[in-house]
């Protein structure tokens, strides 16, 4: 591979407070990860110094002003802000959401430019980001603000994928948002997905139940008779290999998950319990649905541990590694698509 090749990575540094710096330098104090892809950090060469100074960190900075002047093979650190920052490492503070949206920001722009291929973002606290300029549940709501498309939150780990049919919202309100509208959708991006982004050429998906018992026939709630079954059908006579809705327990006490390429869950904790008891320090947060690829690892900012040289980068790792992949699965996806709309269009 030309070094012109190499991935462009864009990587916003979450609440400087918390341990998205750290993971990010571990990630690449192993100098051959620069051999897949060309990093780019959203934030300051003083905030990046502090951390590697603080952890021993042997990664050799190359601070940038501008994106024209990226340089491969070296740990890109454009300077968004140029101000010092007080690091309080383990405290969730209005200063440290403030830094983490500027990261954030920037990063997006570069993303939705097209400055650079990918993102991956560093833990963010939900709570201490908001403003004026951020009123969002989290970064997927904030990034299908910006780009287009309709996203789907899928938590990933080696063939393990779970969705989300509703996402960062109270408990109370799901089922209420259980239409078979939403339903729909989501297995649409799921199937699109699975096909572009992962080359699953016939994904098979499960549908967890809303209810216990996926309602008992009606006994536990209705809505897995009256909306989910319903859809499902729809799904099917669509052509998605489309199967459920499974009770949520014995769909993963029982393994029931590894016959399948994606699993949709009704709600937050239903999906991402499991799947953190799965695989929690090697999973992925991937945005997918939208026209920019976005991955995360699976965890928060972990204040408790935060400075103290404790944090472990798997996860982060992991999520660079995918987004690559993913980049490049869609990337030859969309090749082909092309090649077979030209050549059909010739004849």
């Amino acid at each position: 591979m030309k070094e012109s090749d190499k991935i462009i990575v864009g990587i916003s540094i979450g609440d400087v407070n918390g341990i998205g710096i750290e993971v990010i330098l571990k990630t690449f104090e192993d100098i051959r990860v620069l051999e897949f892809c060309t990093p780019v950090i959203f934030g300051s060469t003083k905030v990046i110094s502090y951390y590697k100074k603080n952890l021993n960190s042997n990664v050799a900075i190359n601070g940038i002003d501008n994106l024209n002047s990226i340089i491969p093979n070296k740990f890109n650190v454009l300077n968004v802000w140029k101000e010092n920052v007080d690091i309080e490492t383990g405290k969730a503070t209005e200063l440290s959401g403030k830094y983490a949206f500027k990261s954030l920001e920037s990063a997006t722009n570069a993303l939705k430019s097209g400055n650079i291929d990918v993102l991956v973002t560093a833990p963010i606290n939900k709570e201490n980001i908001q403003s004026d300029d951020f009123n969002f549940n989290g970064h997927t709501e904030y990034l299908e603000s910006k780009l287009e498309g309709k996203s789907l939150m899928i938590l990933m780990a080696d063939s393990l994928r779970v969705g989300l049919i509703t996402g960062h919202v109270p408990l109370k309100d799901v089922a209420s948002l259980i239409t078979p509208e939403r339903i729909m959708g989501k297995v649409m991006i799921m199937n699109k997905t699975l096909q572009r982004d992962f080359n699953i050429r016939k994904p098979k998906i499960a549908i967890l139940g809303l209810n216990p018992h996926s309602g008992d026939n009606g006994l536990i709630g209705k809505e897995d008779e009256e909306i989910v079954k319903p859809t499902i059908d729809k799904c099917r006579q669509k052509n998605m290999l489309v199967f459920g809705p499974y009770a949520a327990d014995g769909f993963f006490g029982s393994e029931t998950y590894k016959q399948f390429d994606g699993v949709l869950a009704m709600y937050h904790d239903q999906g991402l319990a499991p799947f953190k008891t799965l695989s929690f320090g090697k999973g992925v947060n991937f945005t997918s649905g939208l026209s920019k690829i976005r991955t995360s690892p699976d965890h928060g900012t972990a204040y408790d541990i935060a400075g103290e040289n404790k944090a472990n980068h798997h996860s982060f790792n992991e999520a660079m590694f995918a987004a690559i992949k993913i980049f490049n699965n869609r990337s030859e996806f969309d090749e082909l698509v092309e090649n077979s709309m030209t050549s059909k269009a010739s004849k």
